[in-house]
């Protein structure tokens, strides 16, 4: 893989999943006002895998059409709760709001990744895990809350599934790489077919 892909994203996860799987990558953001985006989406009714989508593909698209002839990578990740969109917490009173509402039950994380060139999307690709949360007292979901940083927080959602968010379940069904933002298999199958 000689050629460099571009990273619609700012995020430390994604790029360190790309560079263990020998996937040379430059950084840049996209810059896509997200909650404007997942507010006009939910007043058309769109379900929380076609906001996903369309979100991957809009950070893709927006920085491939400044960067010509380049392959540019967009991701987007979401949880869904019953058909129900949460979005990542604002501060920690939101983060606290998040942790109880999940807390006891089922949900799916959504991961969209999108392929872009030259402002068109040429591939996408969504993945579905289901991780089930443990049953968690208050205390124990603020407890939780008080070893994560702000960093962390606010970049992966509630929980960092690598570290402390772990034992906030006591199931995890789907792709780890899925879990993290960022399905590389079929990414690395993609690129792999065209060259990369």
């Amino acid at each position: 893989m000689q050629n460099k892909i571009v990273l619609a994203s700012k995020s430390k996860v994604r790029k360190d999943i790309l560079n263990k799987n020998n996937i040379k990558s430059i950084v840049e953001p996209s810059n896509v006002d997200e909650d404007i985006v997942k507010f006009s989406l939910i007043k058309e009714q769109a379900t929380p895998e076609i906001i996903s989508k369309n979100l991957a593909e809009l950070k893709a698209n927006k920085v491939s059409a400044k960067i010509i002839d380049q392959l540019v990578l967009g991701a987007d990740s979401v949880i869904d709760l019953s058909g129900e969109l949460i979005s990542k917490p604002a501060n920690r009173e939101e983060a606290m709001e998040i942790l109880k509402k999940l807390n006891g039950k089922a949900h799916f994380l959504i991961s969209s990744v999108c392929i872009s060139k030259n402002g068109s999307m040429i591939w996408n690709y969504t993945d579905k895990a289901t991780l089930t949360m443990k049953n968690l007292s208050d205390e124990e979901l603020k407890k939780y809350l008080s070893k994560i940083s702000n960093e962390a927080l606010y970049a992966y959602n509630v929980y960092q599934i690598e570290g402390e968010g772990r034992h906030l379940f006591k199931s995890i069904e789907g792709d780890e790489d899925t879990i993290m933002g960022l399905p590389i298999k079929k990414i690395k199958e993609y690129l792999k077919n065209h060259g990369y």
